[in-house]
C-alpha cells in the first residue's frame, strides 16, 4: 500500500495514520522536526489559509481558518498565523525567520470550493524553496482521482514537501496517511518521533492497495478526466437557467454552485428527498462531489433534479 502510495505520488515515504485528521497532525510534526533538525531550535510558526478546513483535533484546527470550528476550543497550538488564499503576497507578509511550514488545501472544500491559481501553487514553491519552509498541500478532499489526477496538486505541476491524503484512499474504511518528498523524509521524523497504534494495520493497507488497484484495472482517472466537460456543462446551464443560482467553481468532480437569494440549506432537503445526496460548502454553496463511477445518464439525472430544486 505504501509503495503504491508513493508510486502514484512520485514522493519518497509514506505514514499511514487512522482518519485525515491525523495525517494533519503527522506533517504538521513532520514540518516542525524538519526545521528543529536543520536549525537546532524550534522554528514553529505555521502559516495557513483564511476559510481553509483541516479537521477537528487541535493541531489541525489551529491551522483551519475558520473561527466557527475554533473558538470554542480556544486557546489552541500557538504561532499559527493566516493569509488570503491565492494571495501570495498576503503570504509574504506573514514569513518571518521562525517560519517552518505553510500549508493550504489544494482546492478548499469547506472554505466554498475555490481551486488554488497556478500562479499561487507556483509562488508557493518558489518561496518555500527560496526560505526553505515546508509546503503542506491537504488532499484529504480533492485527491484520489476527484480532480481527474491522483492528486490535484499534479494537474499544476506543483509537489508539496509534504501532502496529506485520506476519505477515498479506503474507498471507506477509516485511514489516512501523511506522504513526505525525498526533502522532508531525509530530515524530519526519526523512528520514535511519531506513532500510531492501528495506522497502517494489514486490514487498512491491502484496502489501501486494492484501491489502487481498482484505479487502475477501470482507469478511473480517463472516466473523471473524460466526463468532467460533460459535467461542468450541465452545471454551467443550471447557473444559466436560474436566478438563484449565481456561478460555478471547482475542478474535475469537485464543484459548487453559489447560491443567492435563498437559502442553500432548501436546495439541499429538496436535493434530498428527491434521491440526490448534495451538501453545503460554507454558507452559500451547493457542494457537488459524485462519485468517480458515475456515467452521462446520472449526470443527467442530477442535473434534472437540481433543475427541479432550483425551481
Amino acid at each position: 500500500a505504501g509503495a503504491k502510495l508513493v508510486q502514484a505520488s512520485h514522493m519518497e515515504k509514506a505514514f499511514f495514520t487512522n482518519s485525515g485528521t491525523e495525517a494533519i497532525e503527522g506533517a504538521l510534526k513532520a514540518a516542525k522536526k524538519y526545521a528543529y533538525e536543520r536549525d537546532g531550535h524550534a522554528d514553529h510558526e505555521i502559516i495557513a489559509m483564511n476559510h481553509s478546513f483541516h479537521g477537528r483535533s487541535i493541531g489541525a484546527l489551529s491551522v483551519t481558518g475558520n473561527a466557527h470550528y475554533r473558538e470554542p476550543f480556544e486557546p489552541l497550538m500557538g504561532g499559527v498565523k493566516f493569509a488570503d488564499f491565492n494571495d501570495l503576497e498576503s503570504v509574504k507578509a506573514q514569513i518571518t525567520d521562525k517560519t517552518c511550514a505553510i500549508i493550504t488545501e489544494t482546492v478548499q472544500g469547506e472554505g466554498g470550493i475555490y481551486p488554488a491559481t497556478k500562479e499561487f501553487l507556483e509562488g508557493l514553491r518558489k518561496l518555500c524553496d527560496e526560505k526553505d519552509i515546508i509546503l503542506i498541500l491537504d488532499e484529504i478532499q480533492c485527491g484520489m482521482g476527484r480532480t481527474g489526477h491522483y492528486f490535484a496538486w499534479q494537474a499544476y505541476g506543483v509537489q508539496p514537501d509534504i501532502m496529506t491524503c485520506a476519505k477515498a484512499l479506503g474507498c471507506g474504511v477509516p485511514v489516512g496517511a501523511f506522504v513526505l518528498n525525498k526533502k522532508a523524509a531525509a530530515a524530519s521524523l526519526k523512528p520514535g518521533d511519531h506513532g500510531t497504534t492501528y495506522g497502517g494495520n494489514p486490514f487498512v493497507c491491502a484496502a489501501v492497495s486494492k484501491v489502487f488497484d481498482i484505479f487502475e484495472k477501470d482507469q478511473i482517472l480517463s472516466h473523471v478526466q473524460g466526463l468532467t466537460p460533460y459535467f461542468e456543462e450541465k452545471l454551467d446551464e443550471l447557473v444559466a437557467k436560474h436566478d438563484c443560482a449565481e456561478t460555478r467553481r471547482g475542478k474535475g468532480f469537485m464543484q459548487g454552485i453559489v447560491i443567492k437569494g435563498r437559502p442553500v440549506g432548501d436546495v439541499v432537503k429538496k436535493a434530498l428527498a428527491k434521491g440526490l445526496l448534495v451538501i453545503s460548502a460554507g454558507s452559500d454553496v451547493l457542494r457537488l462531489v459524485p462519485p468517480l463511477v458515475i456515467t452521462k445518464e446520472d449526470i443527467d439525472k442530477m442535473a434534472e433534479i437540481l433543475d427541479e430544486c432550483m425551481e
